[in-house]
């Protein structure tokens, strides 16, 4: 006869089983969390070689984006509620949380989480970027005039941003756009962006010199154009596809 100890134990095993597996059939951006977690990276720190170093890649998800989650969390205990709630609904009615001190926290941190996030996911080593589907190739040329002309502006964008930040690929309304914004911002950020830039980012280059000075020093330019070998089409084909 299994002891009551054994019986509860196995219970608890079970129940948490049938949580997880129920959890897992929820859309991602639904399912609340009560605190942030620092993402896996997809790949190996060096898979991004020759055009983003390993060392760059160790330092910058193991200790930058870490310190991102860390000043989010922080930000979570002191208002539980906001746990609760889908970052990106979080970071999108930023000018409503009354605590000015938790709204920076929030801004800075919430949106330094939020940013590499996607950033990570929207890298690939290079044999795995996949194609860029049709649709978003159409799409390119009809706001840009081309692929080529594209990455030229993109290019623009990330380069003229002064000092810390990102350069955007977004899309509003079924239009695409590029913006530039400041320190750990985004186009998610109504209130504290131009409503003009005001989107859904598809595509997020950081321009922080942490993200490229290892290897490129102060030629953020050749880091731009390296970057692209490693832009993963496939992923951000769906993404804009399902915007």
């Amino acid at each position: 006869m299994k002891s009551d100890i054994e019986m509860k134990r196995r219970e608890f095993v079970k129940v948490g089983a049938l949580v997880a597996a129920g959890a897992a059939l929820l859309p991602r951006e639904a399912m609340a969390s009560e605190l942030a977690v620092l993402p896996d990276l997809p790949y190996k720190f060096v898979a991004l070689e020759p055009y983003i170093d390993g060392r760059t890649m160790e330092i910058h998800h193991g200790k930058h984006h870490a310190a991102y989650v860390a000043g989010l969390n922080g930000a979570y205990e002191k208002m539980p509620d906001l746990a609760k709630k889908p970052l990106e609904d979080v970071l999108a009615a930023l000018p409503a949380v009354a605590d000015e001190s938790v709204r920076m926290i929030l801004r800075n941190h919430g949106g330094g989480h939020w940013n590499h996030a996607l950033f990570w996911k929207t890298m690939a080593p290079a044999d795995k970027v996949g194609k860029i589907s049709e649709k978003l190739a159409a799409a390119i040329s009809a706001a840009f005039g081309s692929m080529e002309e594209f990455k030229v502006k993109f290019g623009e964008a990330a380069t003229k941003r002064f000092g810390s930040g990102w350069a955007w690929l977004v899309v509003k309304d079924g239009k695409l756009m590029i913006t530039s914004t400041a320190n750990q911002d985004n186009p998610l950020m109504k209130g504290l962006v131009p409503d003009g830039e005001v989107g859904v980012p598809l595509l997020g280059l950081d321009v922080w010199e942490h993200a490229y000075y290892l290897k490129y020093q102060n030629k953020r330019a050749d880091y731009i154009t390296a970057w692209w070998n490693v832009v993963n089409w496939g992923l951000v084909s769906e993404m804009y596809e399902g915007a």
